[in-house]
């Protein structure tokens, strides 16, 4: 199923009306003001060639273009694949979710994803959050590793949604970040939303953002990179990789934010050899999910789990131990 594109051109109104609100009462489109804010938000409306917020003004003679991407499948279906579980009981299940894995199914990426392995691995997942994400707590990039928290029943997981937004969730990272970043420890608290440049991409931005906060502490220094230990204060889309791009210190490996062959090249030249180096060995950003802390929601027992850095961040530390300290 592709995406339905559609172009409409303003007819004359009396008084201009935001594009949220047109969109919501436009008969041709038969979509929510709701639905129109997300598509928004999302990069997909264009008015004039240009992404606009939802509080533009449209005006008679605009050309506005959407992209509405199709309804994903009414049924998910449960693949065998093989899953590292790092904890489980009759409550909850912690996996490692190896890079290069979808967590829930989404455009283009139907079968495959965690989601489809948990189903078929765990039975009659909660799915009040989703029908499309049963269990899942909170999410990773498809390109991060880690540990990612699941809930086997609905307490379970209302319960650790409501902990993940009350920060008492301890979700801590492993990064290599570009460059040496000024403070060797610090809290970043920036807003992030959706680009305007690219919807596939977040960035930090005051329009139509959420409060992102991330916390870092420096564990190593190389000769052009740094390792760092990151917490999630938030879960927004992207936020440590937006957070570190904007100071000036993208993910090493990240194509998206600019950590890959962008960042070698100008004043960092001189690092390229060492860089290319690097990015022989990993096809992603640098950036892995190693430490859950949280209270368990039945019992209210402490539950820690830690994993085993991947073979690709070890080699890329090991390479930066003899050639880049």
């Amino acid at each position: 199923m592709t995406d339905e594109i559609i172009e409409i051109v303003v007819e004359e109104i009396i008084s201009p009306l935001r594009l949220d609100s047109y969109l919501g009462k436009n008969d041709e489109l038969d979509i929510t003001r709701t639905k129109a804010e997300k598509l928004i938000a999302e990069g997909l409306v264009l008015v004039n060639g240009q992404v606009v917020s939802k509080k533009y003004k449209v005006k008679t003679g605009d050309k506005i273009k959407l992209t509405i991407s199709p309804p994903p499948p009414t049924e998910i279906v449960g693949e065998n694949i093989p899953l590292e579980i790092v904890y489980e009981d009759e409550h909850l299940a912690v996996i490692d979710k190896p890079a290069g894995m979808v967590t829930h199914p989404a455009a283009g990426n139907y079968s495959g994803t965690l989601v489809n392995a948990l189903i078929y691995h765990f039975k009659n997942l909660p799915i009040s959050n989703g029908a499309d994400r049963p269990g899942i707590v909170h999410r990773l990039d498809k390109e991060t590793s880690g540990l990612i928290l699941i809930a086997k029943d609905e307490k379970s997981l209302t319960s650790l949604q409501q902990a993940i937004q009350e920060r008492k969730i301890k979700r801590t990272y492993w990064a290599i970040i570009c460059g040496h970043i000024k403070k060797t420890e610090g809290e970043i608290n920036l807003p992030v939303g959706r680009s305007l440049k690219d919807r596939k991409k977040m960035t930090v931005t005051d329009l139509n953002s959420r409060e992102a906060i991330t916390s870092y502490k420096l564990l190593k220094r190389f000769r052009t990179y740094d390792l760092l230990e990151v917490n999630l204060l938030t879960g927004r889309t992207h936020q440590i990789r937006v957070h570190f791009t904007h100071l000036g210190h993208p993910v090493l490996g990240d194509p998206d934010y600019g950590g890959r062959e962008k960042w070698h090249k100008g004043i960092f030249a001189p690092e390229r050899p060492l860089g290319k180096k690097l990015l022989k060995l990993i096809n992603r950003q640098a950036l892995h999910a190693r430490y859950l802390e949280f209270d368990h929601p039945i019992t209210n027992k402490k539950v820690t789990c830690e994993t085993d850095l991947p073979e690709d961040f070890k080699k890329i530390l090991e390479l930066l131990e003899t050639e880049g300290s």
